[in-house]
């Protein structure tokens, strides 16, 4: 395998990885507020994006014959959990997970982008497409009012230090 061949299936590994935590965070929070909620239409919209993100990048991992990572099952329930416990903050702090998470996979889809150049086209078009969505996210969040969740710098800088962290993992392993 070459190294242009391995770089693109950790891009995408980890890629389907996020998007996949993504989905389980959007499910623990809608599982937590319902669909009466404030923000609950736009989580909802957000998700069903998300989970176009993964499907795209399940069928890439298996027409490629990718492994995915084997964290899955953890990043389910973290994932998960943290959805439910900003749900249970309430409206807003659901939102900061989303301005926080938004951010840090804008920084990772854009050092993709420029790590990846033209060596994988389909790859490329895809994290370019996404990352523009995961902007919209971002600024949908911080337009409901992300920031003025109590303690807000502390959660938001602490999930965006949980993104690197998950990221870095589920690149190799």
């Amino acid at each position: 395998m070459n190294a242009m061949s391995e770089r693109s299936e950790r891009m995408l590994r980890v890629d389907q990885a996020g998007e996949y935590g993504a989905n389980r965070i959007y499910a623990g929070q809608l599982a937590v507020m319902g669909t009466r909620a404030p923000n609950s239409t736009e989580i909802a919209g957000m998700a069903a994006q998300e989970a176009e993100h993964q499907a795209k990048f399940d069928a890439m991992i298996a027409e490629r014959g990718v492994r995915p990572t084997v964290l899955q099952p953890v990043w389910s329930a973290a994932g998960f959990a943290l959805g439910a416990a900003t749900a249970l903050m309430g409206p807003r702090a659901a939102m900061a997970c989303t301005a926080a998470i938004e951010t840090e996979i804008d920084r990772h889809y854009t050092q993709q982008l420029e790590e990846l150049g033209d060596e994988d086209p389909e790859l490329g078009a895809a994290i370019l497409k996404f990352r523009d969505e995961e902007r919209e996210h971002r600024d949908a969040a911080l337009a409901a009012g992300a920031e003025q969740t109590p303690g807000y710098p502390l959660l938001f800088h602490a999930i965006r230090m949980g993104c690197r962290v998950a990221i870095k993992l589920s690149e190799r392993i």
